[in-house]
C-alpha cells in the first residue's frame, strides 16, 4: 500500500492513498492501533487526515507510526469501531424506477439489494451528516443526475456512482432518489450530531 504523508499545519499529517479501499483499510488499522496522542482520523476518497496533540506526539513520531502500521487494500474490518445503525426506508422515490431500469433490473430486484446488503460510512462530507456509504456487497455504478436538483428533500435516500446516502436535511443534490427516511441522522444540539460516522455499519430496512 502507497502512503504518501504531507504535513497539514502543525498538528496533522494528510496521508495520500491511491484508493478508497486503501483508505479505509489504513483507517481501521490506524484506529485499531491508536496511541495517546491521537485527536482524530478523518478519511476521503483518497486521503486520511491524521490529526494529533503535538505535545504528546510529534509529527514526527506520527509518520513513523503512519508508515510501520500494516496494513493493505481489503483488510478492513468495517463496523468494528462504532455502533452500527438502522435506517427505515419508504422506497417510493422519484427516481427509483427510471434508477432500476438504468441498471437493467426491475423495482424490487433493487430494493432487495439496497435492504439487504451491509453498508459502511466511508467518509462524511458534502454537507454536514452526510455520510458516503459503500458495500463489498454493492454490484451498482449509478449514473448521477443530468443536472442537480436545487432542492432534495432531508431524509432522501440516494444513490450515485458505488456510494448510497442519505441526505441529512434539505440541499441541492444531483443524487438518484430512490426512498424516503424519518429517522434523524444529524442533530447539531445533540451530544452526538451525527450519525452516519466513519466507520460505521449501516443497514436499510423497508418501512412496513
Amino acid at each position: 500500500m502507497s502512503r504518501r504523508l504531507l504535513p497539514s499545519g502543525e498538528s496533522a499529517l494528510l496521508v495520500e492513498c491511491d484508493s478508497l479501499d486503501e483508505v479505509l483499510a489504513l483507517h481501521d488499522a490506524l484506529a485499531e492501533a491508536r496511541p495517546p496522542g491521537v485527536v482524530e482520523l478523518v478519511p476521503a476518497a483518497r486521503t486520511l487526515l491524521v490529526a494529533v496533540d503535538p505535545e504528546r506526539m510529534p509529527l514526527e513520531s506520527a509518520a513513523t507510526w503512519i508508515r510501520r502500521i500494516p496494513a493493505e487494500a481489503g483488510s478492513r474490518v468495517a463496523g468494528a469501531h462504532a455502533d452500527p445503525v438502522t435506517v427505515p426506508v419508504t422506497y417510493d422515490g422519484v427516481d427509483l424506477a427510471a434508477t432500476a431500469a438504468a441498471l437493467g433490473v426491475s423495482v424490487e430486484a433493487l430494493v432487495a439489494r439496497h435492504s439487504g446488503i451491509e453498508w459502511r460510512v466511508a467518509f462524511v462530507g458534502f454537507a454536514p451528516g452526510f455520510g458516503y456509504l459503500v458495500s463489498d456487497e454493492w454490484p451498482f455504478e449509478v449514473p448521477r443526475l443530468d443536472a442537480p436538483r436545487p432542492k432534495v428533500p432531508g431524509g432522501s435516500v440516494a444513490l450515485a456512482g458505488a456510494f448510497a446516502g442519505v441526505y441529512p436535511r434539505q440541499s441541492p443534490g444531483g443524487w438518484r432518489i430512490i426512498g424516503s427516511t424519518g429517522a434523524t441522522l444529524w442533530d447539531p444540539a445533540a451530544a452526538d450530531p451525527a450519525q452516519f460516522v466513519p466507520g460505521r455499519t449501516v443497514r436499510f430496512e423497508p418501512a412496513p
